[in-house]
């Protein structure tokens, strides 16, 4: 009998499996669960999150390009440990290759042998977006009808869909992305299913437009300047600030509550407008909290209908390693992945 906590494998193979393997697996999972376990587990203190490694370079056709490798450990029923890979370089769009890309490898907990490859890309989009929402269904004023989303990829699909599954009473989601034609091809890759949820997709002349009067704004770019500004945002508001720095500096300093998935990453970015405010003092850590602390009840939520609130994960890798973990254990079942000799 296997030892508790660990997964029986053949050792002398290693698993693979494809983005479609990966997909199938997903299927059969509830995010919204794996995120809500995993981030009160982060504020518990039963993680291992490691400073990631970042290396950036121009590529030879021109533009930026960047691999990040992010391990991290997750404590539980069945520990989970691994390392997610994930690539970008922008400039693939304009030659209909994906901006990024991406593994997830995972380890058996005992022997620290690899045990498995994923394919990382919808892996990192789900567990981004179930994030999202979860801090949404918690956090959003009673009633909430539309949403408002920036930029219309991979990553905004998986909210449009998972919000329209996970918040009742939900009727619109505007659209706004400087790419023309981008909100044209959301549209059409989800707009049937959107409608049978009752949630129709309008396509925003631009930023503003789409801000306004919108009970949820979730931000779903590269942005590196921020752009979305306080006066855009009605009281009660609730702005998710997935990617970089779509808010404006008024709009983190301005809001009521704000919400992060874990202050030291934030506090040792280089890059992002909020390490800079933290590091200079003028946000504080102990006039916010973390997610994972709304989600274990020890830090309070919305108090008013008239409360701005910001949400701003970075993104941590013991997400992309509970949920892969999940697939990995379901392929199994299902007999799904490949087996590589060693």
């Amino acid at each position: 009998m296997p030892a508790h906590g660990t997964i029986t494998h053949r050792s002398d193979t290693l698993t693979y499996l494809c983005g479609e393997e990966v997909r199938q697996a997903c299927a059969e999972i509830d995010p919204l669960a794996c995120m809500h376990e995993t981030l009160v587990a982060h504020a518990e203190g039963r993680t291992i999150l490691p400073p990631e490694a970042y290396l950036g370079w121009a590529s030879p056709g021109g533009g930026e390009a960047r691999s990040i490798a992010m391990p991290g450990l997750v404590h539980g029923g069945l520990t989970a440990a691994g390392t997610k890979v994930i690539n970008a370089r922008p400039g693939n769009v304009e030659q209909g290759l994906p901006r990024a890309s991406g593994l997830t490898v995972l380890f058996d907990p005992r022997t620290a042998r690899p045990l498995c490859v994923m394919e990382g890309a919808h892996i990192s989009a789900l567990r981004t977006a179930a994030v999202s929402v979860l801090a949404v269904r918690r956090l959003v004023r009673p009633g909430a009808r539309a949403a408002a989303l920036y930029g219309a990829g991979v990553i905004a699909r998986e909210h449009a869909l998972m919000l329209a599954r996970r918040l009742p009473g939900l009727e619109e989601i505007r659209v706004y992305d400087a790419v023309p034609g981008r909100v044209a091809q959301f549209e059409q890759d989800t707009g049937v299913v959107l409608a049978t949820y009752g949630v129709k997709i309008t396509a925003a002349e631009d930023a503003r437009t789409a801000a306004y009067g919108a009970d949820v704004v979730i931000a779903c770019t590269s942005a590196r300047h921020g752009y979305v500004e306080r006066s855009w945002l009605a009281p009660g508001t609730l702005a998710v600030n997935v990617s970089l720095d779509d808010l404006t500096e008024d709009v983190l300093l301005g809001a009521d509550k704000l919400y992060v998935d874990d202050w030291g990453l934030i506090r040792d970015d280089p890059h992002r407008l909020l390490g800079r405010l933290l590091r200079a003092g003028r946000v504080r850590e102990e006039h916010g909290a973390t997610l994972g602390e709304l989600l274990g009840g020890t830090r309070p939520g919305r108090e008013s209908d008239d409360e701005l609130i910001v949400v701003n994960p970075f993104g941590l890798a013991v997400e992309d390693i509970a949920l892969a973990h999940r697939v990995y254990r379901i392929a199994r079942h299902r007999g799904l992945g490949t087996a590589l000799p060693r």
